[in-house]
């Protein structure tokens, strides 16, 4: 056995259990005693606890994706470049604001959430800036970027949600992101083509809209009653692409009905 091999199938290990477990581990030491959080009321669960699940199930999942045939001769340097760590970093920090939800609004942390997903969304505009700056572009960035997106779409309107400050309805556009990657799968599940989306930047666009008005109503800045009252304005446009987009992989869209199917990318 070569000791490439021996390396790579160590490195595969490490990072299926043991990266998730030990980024988890200090994750729930950094909130339990350096954020100075207590659970509400309601909750059963202490914040550090399902920071800690939500990271290691984060790291676990992109693990998971990555074989020993992709890690190459550099195996450490391609799962730590700067661009990864980077996202690897925003992954972190929206592992906190998912351990929030379960958080007393306190004046101690009131504004942890919108600090956090707000330095998310900053780290999210350097990473793929920094890939495409110093070369190092990866099948396993772009997994690690789209998997710390979704963790944030779920993140930031579930604390909305617990806190008070958007509408229950608003999870919808949660639930719209897994339903559009869920209906993918379900397709490659039974052998079907997978359509491309429609040539269009308006998902980007409206995944930063989103990005920015959850950013503000997570911050103690906007009166409660502005953003409920702004919720449907914003969700529609979002809810309304991904209801076209599901249609698209599926062939039932117009711009690809009889084409041939293709791959695609998840990034919405």
């Amino acid at each position: 056995m070569s000791t490439w091999y021996r390396r790579t199938a160590t490195i595969e290990v490490g990072l299926r259990f043991g990266v998730p477990a030990v980024a988890a581990g200090c994750l729930a030491v950094l909130v339990s005693a350096g954020l100075s959080t207590t659970p509400a009321v309601w909750s059963p669960v202490s914040p550090w606890a399902v920071a800690a699940v939500v990271w290691a199930g984060q790291l676990w999942h992109i693990g998971r994706q990555t074989g020993r045939a992709e890690l190459g001769e550099r195996p450490v340097r391609y799962l730590f470049g700067i661009a990864n760590t980077l996202s690897l970093l925003r992954s972190g920090l929206y592992s906190v604001v998912a351990g929030l939800a379960v958080a007393a609004p306190t004046a101690m942390v009131v504004w942890l959430p919108g600090l956090c997903y707000g330095v998310g969304i900053v780290l999210d505009t350097l990473d793929g800036t920094v890939a495409r700056t110093v070369g190092q572009e990866t099948a396993l960035g772009e997994r690690l970027d789209m998997a710390v997106d979704t963790a944030g779409f779920v993140a930031a309107p579930v604390v909305a949600v617990c806190w008070g400050l958007l509408p229950p309805w608003y999870l919808l556009l949660s639930v719209a992101r897994y339903a559009f990657l869920g209906a993918g799968w379900l397709r490659r599940a039974r052998d079907l083509p997978v359509f491309e989306r429609p040539d269009s930047d308006l998902g980007k666009y409206l995944a930063g809209v989103q990005m920015g008005f959850l950013t503000a109503v997570l911050l103690p800045v906007v009166p409660t009653g502005l953003g409920w009252r702004l919720a449907p304005i914003i969700l529609a446009p979002s809810l309304a692409v991904f209801g076209r987009d599901i249609l698209a992989i599926n062939g039932l869209y117009p711009p690809n009905c009889g084409t041939d199917a293709a791959g695609h990318s998840d990034d919405a």
